[in-house]
């Protein structure tokens, strides 16, 4: 059994190869401060001195960056994982990122590198647990052949050829915002006409909407909202999914919309929180 190696080892990264290790795999780890490695490599883990050296020690080399910016930069250059990465090793990129840079990572690699772009839906606890939703892109046979290794990490689903899984993603993380959006601003509205807590969210039990206002209340009524996806990354997100829609020529209003409470919110220093924080901003403006 080959090595995996793991390059950024953020909340996310740590956690998957954590699991990795837990499942008796031979891990390699990278990150840009090194110092994120030294739990893992105390359970066992081997610490390359460069995305290049993770890659040319692994058969399959994951990537997991906060953007496209640091997606170049562990991938691109003379110390990054395609300088690295030797006829048949396989780049599983698990970032959001977008189409866009997918592609420009496909350019990136040497011929024999294969792609595979597998972002997840779920956050830290389901990284933990491995009950990720993987939505993996690329060549079937290719996403066939690693499906057993990305198994550990939740259910695989294959969702196209290459830069579908970043596609995936994208429409994904869109409904999100749209959904928190349009949550918040009903809150907003039954607040300014005057009707009390109680009859807002006995209102929306009876919407589509019912489901999430239930979830999403107690973190609006304790004004609390513990990072499981930080509000800055989901700006950035919604700002990969305006720019991957305008290259398409796709008009998207709503997320439009939401795009601009994002904002706000980040304005009003709401970046560490998770992402739901934005209800904050749309139901008491600061």
């Amino acid at each position: 059994m080959s090595a995996v190696a793991v390059v950024g080892l953020g909340a996310m990264g740590s956690r998957i190869a954590r699991r990795l290790l837990a499942s008796g795999r031979d891990v390699v780890v990278w990150n840009r401060t090194a110092t994120r490695a030294t739990p893992l490599v105390e359970l066992g883990a081997t610490a390359a001195a460069s995305p290049a050296d993770a890659a040319a020690r692994a058969g399959a080399v994951l990537t997991m960056v906060a953007d496209p910016a640091a997606l170049a930069a562990v991938t691109e250059g003379a110390d990054g994982v395609a300088a690295g990465a030797a006829r048949g090793t396989t780049v599983i990129e698990m970032s959001t990122v977008g189409p866009a840079a997918v592609a420009r990572l496909a350019a990136a690699l040497p011929d024999g590198v294969h792609l595979v772009d597998a972002p997840v839906l779920g956050s830290l606890a389901e990284a933990e647990s491995g009950s990720l939703v993987v939505l993996a892109g690329g060549d079937a046979a290719l996403v066939e052949r690693w499906t057993p290794l990305l198994a550990t990490l939740g259910s695989v689903r294959h969702v196209g050829p290459s830069g579908s899984g970043a596609a995936a993603k994208l429409v994904a993380n869109a409904t999100l915002f749209a959904t928190l959006g349009v949550l918040g601003e009903a809150l907003a509205l039954a607040h300014g006409l005057g009707l009390s807590q109680e009859a807002a969210y006995d209102v929306l039990a009876a919407t589509p909407l019912a489901a999430q206002a239930e979830r999403r209340r107690p973190l609006i009524e304790a004004g609390e909202y513990p990072p499981r996806f930080p509000l800055a990354l989901a700006r950035k997100d919604a700002d990969l999914v305006a720019d991957a829609a305008a290259a398409a020529g796709v008009d998207l209003r709503l997320l439009a919309a939401a795009r601009t409470w994002l904002a706000d919110a980040d304005a009003a220093g709401r970046s560490g929180s998770d992402y739901s924080a934005v209800l904050a901003t749309i139901i008491r403006p600061a």
